[in-house]
């Protein structure tokens, strides 16, 4: 009888969440590991899931930058009767196999807006007669809380439920101390793995595109605008990518009225189309990279080598791709560029520095998906003996 594992994601802005766990649930599933992954959003288009079970829960969202209203994905709040349905949904999800692994994305240390449901998915996996390896997978840098006691409050969460914590990390970059200040607290648990990348078919751009390019980035886009402005009107303006075309990849949470108006902008040697599922092909291309500084997107870009300028998404309360940008940049691997007042000209000055950067030679620590696979298997064989 094969193992089964159920992996629980709820992403709200960008991609990176689903993304992560789709790369560790595909990584199981290479070793015999039933598995089926339960998003709380929809899953984007350009994301390859072939070998898992996909299960969409009644989809939710943000409905601003500071993450202070959800929405269903019509619009309407969140209400008690939705949240009811929701954790029905979950619970009968859970309940249909004797699931050997529940796999968390973000929970405890993030998601308390949901801990209406995740609360009772917890306690009902601990009362199984057989209860489930329960695993935590998180991404290198948290954000934090204006509250200490929400921050000890995730300590003590994953003290009570949680077998491991996951961090994909390069500890040589970042580690869980740096944005958490329990990590001391549950030191036993951890375990670093390395950064995930994307998985599965990395189909290789048409001939021509991205070679020598500059190719602009957003991830799903959804608050991006600061930056696809910006790099639009930005080429003439290099010193030392004005000769080259600009790619200008607008994400499919780019609202089409406002994609059309970008491209109807485009000046003579800037093409905007919509994100490419040949993405990191197209950086490992490329003359130079444009990009926010979201977990999925820098991974491509390091993997890639390819000078990078990130913009790192920094509004409200949201510091993670700035913390993020900032120890890259400590080791000589990107150049920053503000988003706050950002123009065409600085971003244009920004480009040219990055372009003048020698070549680093420090390897970031990357297969982290394989190595949570291995990781959890040894859980599962352990508990089984």
């Amino acid at each position: 009888m094969s193992l089964t594992a159920f992996i629980y994601v709820q992403h709200l802005l960008g991609t990176g969440h689903v993304v992560r766990a789709t790369a560790i649930g595909k990584k199981l599933a290479e070793r015999g590991v039933n598995v089926t992954l339960a998003s709380g959003n929809q899953i984007p288009p350009t994301l390859d899931v072939e070998g898992l079970e996909v299960l969409e829960l009644p989809g939710a969202k943000t409905a601003n930058a500071e993450f202070s209203r959800l929405i269903t994905l019509d619009g309407k709040d969140l209400d008690d009767e939705w949240r009811a349905m929701r954790t029905a949904e979950t619970l009968n999800a859970f309940a249909a196999k004797p699931y050997d692994l529940l796999l968390t994305e973000t929970y405890p240390f993030g998601r308390r807006q949901f801990e209406f449901e995740l609360s009772v998915l917890m306690d009902t996996a601990k009362a199984r007669a057989n209860p489930p390896i329960i695993a935590s997978s998180i991404r290198d840098i948290l954000v934090p809380k204006q509250q200490l006691w929400k921050e000890e409050w995730m300590a003590d969460k994953a003290r009570d439920y949680f077998d491991k914590v996951l961090i994909h990390a390069d500890p040589d970059f970042i580690t869980l101390a740096d944005s958490f200040p329990f990590a001391h607290k549950i030191e036993d648990l951890l375990a670093y793995t390395g950064y995930v990348v994307r998985e599965g078919d990395r189909p290789e751009p048409p001939e021509g595109d991205g070679e020598d390019e500059v190719v602009v980035s957003c991830g799903g886009g959804a608050m991006s605008e600061s930056l696809l402005s910006a790099a639009i009107d930005a080429r003439p303006l290099s010193r030392r990518a004005e000769d080259c075309t600009w790619r200008v990849l607008a994400g499919h949470n780019v609202p089409e009225d406002e994609f059309q108006a970008y491209k109807a902008r485009a000046g003579e040697g800037v093409i905007v189309e919509r994100a490419r599922p040949d993405f990191p092909g197209l950086l490992n291309r490329a003359r130079l990279s444009i990009s926010q500084g979201g977990y999925n997107t820098v991974l491509d870009v390091l993997e890639a080598g390819v000078p990078s300028v990130i913009v790192p998404f920094a509004l409200a309360t949201e510091t993670e791709q700035e913390q993020r940008a900032k120890a890259l940049a400590n080791h000589g691997r990107v150049v920053v560029a503000s988003e706050d007042m950002l123009t065409p000209e600085r971003l244009a000055a920004a480009a040219d520095d990055a372009l003048a950067l020698p070549r680093s030679h420090h390897k970031v620590l990357l297969g982290g998906a394989d190595r949570s696979a291995d990781i959890l298997m040894d859980l599962l064989k352990a508990r089984a003996a």
